[in-house]
């Protein structure tokens, strides 16, 4: 299959056309350029914000609310997207409020029927549980689709073995990010190509990218697309399958072949995978005295 996945910009937005519009060329394009899985990044959705004006886009608490009463229509337009492009799209998170209680950090996943489903955060970064007050939300997932088991660690996520270890049937993992710093887009990548090597499986990594003075949230954003796998017999030595330009607004595309992950998997030079069992806590302490 080909992957598509994105640097995405935040743009100030009108009127839910020019929205409408911004998503369909996305997509087209990816779609164009023989895409079967599209994937944005964390909190891309963020931009609907500003359909309510400054002061709202501006302010943390009412943004969220903004933007998650602008769901339903996102999710429909995005249903009407994967059909039409026949594609599977991973949507651009967003701060969600399902219920009574605190917004989660939530990723649709949308299908060529038709179907969705989605994947919410686990844990939160510090501004999220600071400033933010965004709660974890549902359990991970595994979406069996016809190209195969797909899992979704959303950024601060995939920074935690045991996350990726419970995906560890996952053919791909999607980690939509967004980093305001250098730093982070790198926390995350080294985190992504971790569970690639532990799972023996592809990481697809996509980046909230460029500067909105207009929010408080999504102010800065530093990182770029990339597709990882295990550096092992059927992938490149340095596990990178492609890579985009930091910080350059775009798609990054990459062929991904599932019998080279089931290959590596049964016959690698290694097999990460299934010696998970042997880290058993073996730590010993010993005190070694000056001489």
């Amino acid at each position: 299959m080909k992957v598509a996945t994105a640097a995405y910009n935040l743009d100030w937005l009108d009127s839910w056309a020019q929205y409408e519009d911004k998503l369909n060329r996305w997509v087209s394009e990816a779609a164009g350029q023989g895409a079967e899985l599209l994937v944005f990044p964390e909190y891309g959705a963020m931009e609907l914000s500003t359909l309510d004006g400054t002061d709202v886009a501006g302010d943390l608490e009412r943004s969220i609310h903004a933007v998650s009463d602008q769901m339903e229509d996102v999710q429909n337009l995005h249903c009407r997207l994967a059909k039409a492009y026949k594609t599977y799209i991973l949507g651009a998170s967003a701060p969600v409020i399902d219920s009574e209680g605190r917004p989660v950090n939530r990723a649709a996943f949308y299908a060529p029927d038709g179907g969705c489903d989605h994947q919410d955060k686990q844990i939160m970064t510090r501004f999220e549980r600071e400033d933010w007050d965004i709660a974890p939300g549902g359990p991970l997932k595994l979406f069996n689709t016809a190209l195969g088991k797909i899992g979704v660690l959303i950024c601060y996520d995939s920074e935690f073995p045991l996350l990726g270890r419970a995906l560890s049937e996952a053919d791909l993992i999607l980690v939509p990010s967004c980093t305001e710093a250098l730093s982070g887009y790198w926390r995350v990548r080294i985190g992504a190509m971790s569970r690639s090597l532990e799972n023996q499986c592809v990481t697809v990594m996509a980046s909230l990218v460029g500067s909105n003075g207009w929010s408080q949230a999504v102010d800065m954003n530093t990182g770029t697309g990339g597709v990882f796998g295990p550096p092992d017999k059927g992938f490149p030595a340095t596990g990178v399958l492609a890579e985009g330009l930091l910080n350059q607004p775009g798609w990054t595309y990459a062929d991904v072949d599932l019998s080279a992950i089931a290959e590596v998997r049964a016959d690698g030079h290694v097999l990460n995978r299934t010696h998970w069992e042997e880290q058993g806590p073996r730590v010993e302490s010993v005190t070694i005295s000056a001489l």
